[in-house]
C-alpha cells in the first residue's frame, strides 16, 4: 500500500475551511490562530500542485480542484475516524468475535445461562459457538481455532492452557427402562458387571473414560464396551433399545427417553469436573469478559 500524500492535519483544516469559507471562523472551530491555519492551507495546496481557494478581499470559495477534493478529504477524516471507533471498541471488548467449543451435554447445563449472561452484558458481540468433545477442543486452544472451551476432566498439567472448573456433578446409571436393577432407586456398581456397556471412545475424552472404567474396577469388574457413541444423546439411544447400559455424568438425566431410566449410583463419591479452557498467552479481549461473566453467574447443579 502506498503512503498517503496528505498529512491528515492538513486534510482537516482544509474541510474545516472549505465548510467555513472564512479563516477567521475556521481557525476558531479549530482552536488554532489564523496563520497556523493558512500555513497549513498553503502546504496542502503545494501538496495538490493547484490553488484549492480562491481568495479575494472579503471572502474566499473553493476552486474546482478544491471542490474536486473536498469530498475524498470528508472520506477519508470519516473513515479514519470510524476506524478509530471501531478498533477502540473491539480493543475494549465491547465488539468482537468469540469462539466457544461446548461438549455436547453442557448444553443440558452451562452453555445455556453462560450465553444468555454473555449476551446481556455484550450484545454486539458475535458468538462462533463448535460442538466439541474434549480431545478436539483442547487440539483447536492450541490451533487458535478456538478462543474458550467447555469441556469434561481438563487435563492435570499444561503449560499453554488454563482452566477453571465450573462445576462438579455425580455419575448415574443409564438403564434401559426394563431392565431389573432399573426397578431400584439407586444402583451398586457391581450389580452391572455382567452388562454390556455403552461408553463414549477413550480418544474424545480419555480422563472421562478413564473415571468410568475405575469406578467399575473398583467395583470388581472391567467393563465390557460392545458398543461406542461419540456423544451422550446418542449413547442414552442405544441404551434404550437395549444394547447395554452405561454410566454417565448426573447432567444426562435431561436426556428425555421414555425407555431409559437414570438412577444413582453406590458408592456415589465419584463426581467429574465440567471446566472452561482458555489460551494462556491470549490477547482477546473478549475471553476475559466471558471468564467474568462465568464467575458472575455460576451454572445450577444439574
Amino acid at each position: 500500500m502506498e503512503r498517503p500524500e496528505l498529512p491528515l492535519p492538513q486534510l482537516h483544516a482544509f474541510v474545516v475551511l472549505a465548510e467555513e469559507l472564512h479563516f477567521g471562523h475556521a481557525a476558531s472551530r479549530l482552536g488554532i490562530a489564523q496563520p497556523p491555519l493558512s500555513q497549513q492551507i498553503r502546504r496542502l495546496e503545494d501538496k495538490v500542485g493547484y490553488a484549492l481557494f480562491s481568495r479575494e478581499p472579503g471572502r474566499i470559495c473553493l476552486t474546482p480542484a478544491g471542490r474536486q477534493l473536498l469530498p475524498a478529504a470528508r472520506h477519508a477524516l470519516t473513515g479514519l475516524a470510524e476506524g478509530l471507533a471501531a478498533a477502540r471498541e473491539v480493543g475494549s471488548g465491547r465488539v468482537g468475535r468469540l469462539r466457544i467449543g461446548f461438549a455436547a451435554s453442557l448444553a443440558l447445563t452451562v452453555l445455556p445461562s453462560l450465553l444468555r449472561t454473555f449476551r446481556e452484558r455484550f450484545p454486539a458481540v458475535d458468538l462462533d459457538i463448535q460442538e466439541m468433545t474434549t480431545t478436539p477442543q483442547l487440539a483447536a486452544l492450541r490451533e487458535r481455532t478456538i478462543d474458550i472451551g467447555l469441556l469434561r476432566e481438563p487435563p492435570a498439567h499444561d503449560t499453554d492452557l488454563g482452566f477453571e472448573t465450573v462445576l462438579t456433578e455425580p455419575f448415574v446409571a443409564v438403564l434401559p427402562s426394563s431392565h431389573p436393577v432399573a426397578a431400584q432407586r439407586a444402583v451398586r456398581v457391581e450389580q452391572l458387571a455382567d452388562c454390556p456397556f455403552v461408553l463414549l471412545p477413550r480418544a474424545v475424552g480419555p480422563p472421562l473414560y478413564d473415571q468410568i472404567a475405575s469406578l467399575c474396577i473398583a467395583a470388581g469388574f472391567t467393563p465390557q464396551v460392545t458398543q461406542h457413541a461419540v456423544e451422550w444423546q446418542t449413547v442414552c439411544a442405544l441404551v434404550e433399545t437395549g444394547l447395554g447400559v452405561s454410566l454417565a455424568p448426573e447432567s444426562i438425566r435431561r436426556i428425555r427417553l421414555k425407555g431409559v431410566a437414570f438412577r444413582r449410583i453406590e458408592p456415589n463419591a465419584a463426581r467429574t469436573r465440567v471446566a472452561v479452557a482458555w489460551r494462556k498467552n491470549d490477547s482477546n479481549p473478549l475471553v476475559p469478559h466471558l471468564l467474568a461473566a462465568l464467575d458472575q453467574d455460576p451454572p445450577d447443579r444439574p
